[in-house]
């Protein structure tokens, strides 16, 4: 349009303001890519359909500034909205979130509108995608098909995408979370507080109202709803820990070596041993390298207890003479740590011989400043000889 109100100046001497020029040209229809098309809509009844799909919005999570991945399900009539946060969204995420949500939602529809992802779809894209063997039996439980929308068709889960500029707007402005716990335990209160309150116009009432209607025709929750939890195989490491996902997690020592069973859920590591649980811990989620100990499950090591006061054997020797007190101190300021087991061989010769003979030897050694126990031990020899040993002399 530059070009033609330069040839209208130029050549036919027309100067027409470039305003009027757009739209002139508007109305004649010539700016083909700017042309508005008519926008349709999808109605849907009572328990019909569920509409889900993620979305990443930037957090403050523990004073650092990270990309979440946002999960979202909303029922399609009502516009009842659940939301969670995830550090990344696999099929074990799928499979936790549609669980919490579907209980949020106390029931579930036939079908699920999903994008073409490849958390959900095996191969193909839209309505004729092959649904991942492991989904698809996932949906099974609670009677509910995933069907993929057709590509470039957004549009077709427009009831969930929106929401997730509003979550993005009106429950992240402004705030910060101390963990995913904090996180997803505040997401859930606001859309029971603020989401699911607020009147839709085209609804002429909240979700809450709306979802009152809708709830006797969702299909009822099983009876039982298995939990969602990774198995893994792991060998206990000889410092008492089983590795998962970078993170260690402590296991009671007696079971040091042992290959054990590791259930992986959300928010809990569980430990087995030939079917009996041994160690729950707290996950430590979107965390690297981090020991996670419970009580109790490794005791201190002997020279740790040791430093706290005298050891057994040590009490068992002094008191009682004090050159084998001197003796005590001599051994334990020449050994690397306590010396208890030098001190366990000293009391073990103590009460092997007479207590004159080792007396008298422990006084000797004092004087000549030896602590070699094995050369102590002859030298108690030497003075108990002539009492054990009545040696003769012959001709």
């Amino acid at each position: 349009m530059v070009r033609v109100r330069e040839i209208l100046s130029d050549k036919y001497g027309h100067d027409i303001p470039y305003s009027t020029l757009t739209r002139l040209v508007q109305e004649m229809g010539l700016r083909g890519d700017r042309k508005k098309k008519r926008a349709g809509s999808y109605n849907f009844g009572p328990g019909e359909e569920l509409q889900h799909d993620t979305s990443p919005h930037r957090i403050i999570l523990g004073g650092k500034k990270i990309t979440a991945q946002c999960a979202g399900l909303v029922l399609a009539y009502s516009r009842k909205l659940f939301i969670q946060y995830y550090p990344s969204f696999t099929r074990f995420e799928a499979k936790v979130f549609l669980t919490e949500a579907l209980k949020y939602m106390d029931g579930s529809c036939p079908r699920c509108i999903i994008d073409n992802t490849s958390v959900m779809v095996a191969h193909g894209s839209g309505p004729d995608a092959q649904i991942a063997p492991e989904m698809e039996a996932f949906g099974k439980i609670f009677g509910m098909s995933f069907i993929p929308h057709s590509i470039g068709h957004a549009d077709r889960k427009a009831r969930v995408e929106r929401n997730f500029s509003y979550a993005e707007n009106n429950f992240l402005s402004g705030r910060t979370f101390a963990d995913w716990y904090d996180l997803n335990q505040r997401a859930q209160k606001w859309c029971n507080t603020v989401a699911n309150k607020k009147i839709k116009r085209s609804l002429g009432m909240s979700p809450d109202e709306a979802y009152l209607m809708e709830k006797p025709h969702l299909l009822p929750l099983p009876a039982y709803i298995p939990p969602v939890y990774k198995t893994l195989q792991r060998i206990v490491d000889m410092s008492g820990y089983v590795i998962v996902d970078t993170n260690r997690y402590s296991v009671p020592e007696r079971f040091c070596g042992k290959k054990v069973e590791v259930h992986k859920t959300w928010d809990r590591i569980l430990v087995f041993f030939k079917q009996k649980k041994i160690a729950d811990h707290k996950r430590a989620i979107n965390k690297r390298d981090t020991k996670v100990i419970a009580k109790g499950h490794h005791l201190p090591f002997n020279k740790y207890k040791d430093k706290k006061g005298p050891c057994k054997e040590e009490k068992a020797l002094v008191g009682r003479c004090d050159a084998i007190d001197q003796y005590v101190d001599g051994i334990k300021k020449r050994s690397h740590g306590t010396g208890k087991r030098k001190l366990q061989r000293l009391l073990d010769l103590k009460r092997t011989y007479p207590a004159d003979a080792f007396e008298k030897a422990i006084e000797e050694a004092l004087h000549y400043g030896l602590y070699d126990l094995a050369r102590l031990e002859n030298m108690i020899l030497s003075y108990v000889a002539g009492d054990f040993f009545k040696i003769e002399e012959q001709d």
